[in-house]
């Protein structure tokens, strides 16, 4: 293969690719909209051989390269928006831009699929096939993927992509190594409302009242109950409920208490049970009490699911690329959710974790994602440009 290659010239190339990353982190921008971002990406592909398709919906970028021999296509999926949070990590390139931040390490998933694109532009003449680089807003919780599907990212290449990869930076695990398993690797999430309502009165006199408050506090243990009971735990859920809202003052009983969560699970199938099952129970223990329950549940990203095939590709260039003591397989998926499972619920791909915890911390002692203190390497980098290009060309190649 050509992973000597290929890392060799991702280290040339890095210089460029943290420029472009230091310059993304500085100037962050949150959801679909990313005009900042956009340009930027844009002018870093400047002067390519790429086909570029603009968004209209969203800033979405899909830039294709044509390589010189015939073959099928792939799609490399780079995530470009930040957080809504504030940043205290200290560093020189440090946001600019008042809460907003990259804690999640979009910046260097965006700069690292430039940097792919840049490598193999530079072999097109070897290509058997075409690249797909997508470009992608929206990712924490705007279903960018979604949007940029609708929007027609698998039509601009006839026949469709055949094949479909992405990298996640994380600070869990050492710099420079990859984390990978076929099969479920994320959870699916979505957001959990429950509001009970019954009748108001004085703290004085209960009986005079339909207290809403303990109902909530037993639908929330009721429904923890039904999940260990009712759920196949080789094929689990969890469900979180995160806020409980009632009341104004100390001696008023409300009419309405108010739940909040989040529920997540690893198969569409188990997925489905669960929304049943806290539908059925909420209700019942409502009206057990004479109260009512109304049950609200907005379908967020489904299961991230690894394609075998693809992933044991994927597995068999990561160890040409970094050696086996760098490839590790993980043993369980995470509860996370991401909307690359949109593009993996239509085109057979995966998606895999690059480890970039910085040297002078403790890989699983170091800020995570997402915290307002998150530090990524920067050299882990080389390694995710070159398992991007050499993916991609391995695809190409095998199909």
């Amino acid at each position: 293969m050509h992973n000597d290659t290929l890392l060799n010239s991702a280290r040339e190339l890095l210089p460029d690719v943290i420029e472009l990353r230091r310059t993304l982190h500085r100037h962050p921008e949150v959801g679909n909209d990313l005009p900042v971002t956009r340009e930027t990406v844009l002018a870093a592909l400047d002067g390519s051989p790429l086909e570029l398709h603009l968004h209209s919906s969203t800033s979405g970028i899909v830039a294709v390269l044509e390589g010189e021999l015939p073959g099928p296509a792939i799609v490399l999926r780079g995530d470009m928006d930040a957080l809504p949070m504030p940043e205290d990590t200290g560093l020189p390139y440090a946001s600019e831009v008042h809460g907003a931040m990259h804690a999640c390490g979009h910046d260097l998933h965006t700069a690292m699929l430039v940097g792919a694109a840049r490598l193999l532009c530079a072999r097109r003449d070897q290509l058997p096939g075409r690249v797909v680089f997508m470009f992608q807003p929206g990712e924490e919780g705007n279903h960018g993927a979604q949007i940029m599907l609708d929007e027609g990212l698998l039509e601009v290449v006839d026949p469709a992509p055949t094949g479909a990869f992405a990298v996640h930076v994380t600070s869990r695990y050492e710099a420079g190594t990859i984390h990978h398993r076929p099969g479920p690797l994320m959870a699916s999430a979505d957001e959990l409302d429950v509001i009970i309502t019954g009748r108001g009165g004085h703290a004085s006199a209960p009986f005079l009242a339909q207290d809403p408050i303990p109902v909530a506090a037993e639908i929330v243990l009721a429904v923890e109950t039904a999940l260990t009971r009712r759920i196949n735990v080789l094929d689990p859920a969890v469900v979180t409920f995160a806020r409980m809202a009632a009341g104004t003052t100390h001696n008023v009983i409300p009419e309405t208490a108010e739940l909040s969560g989040t529920i997540r699970a690893l198969s569409e199938e188990t997925r489905a049970q669960v929304h049943e099952m806290i539908e059925r129970v909420a209700t019942n223990v409502a009206a057990a009490h004479g109260v009512e329950a109304h049950v609200r549940i907005r379908p967020g990203y489904p299961v991230t699911i690894n394609d075998d095939t693809f992933s044991h590709l994927v597995t068999d260039v990561a160890l040409d690329l970094v050696g086996e003591k760098n490839v590790i397989p993980m043993p369980f998926p995470i509860m996370g959710a991401e909307d690359w499972s949109y593009v993996l619920q239509k085109v057979p791909g995966a998606m895999v974790f690059l480890g970039a915890c910085p040297t002078d911390l403790v890989p699983g002692d170091a800020p995570n994602n997402h915290s307002n203190r998150v530090r990524f390497d920067e050299d882990a980098m080389a390694t995710g440009v070159a398992l991007y290009a050499a993916v991609a060309m391995a695809h190409l190649e095998a199909s």
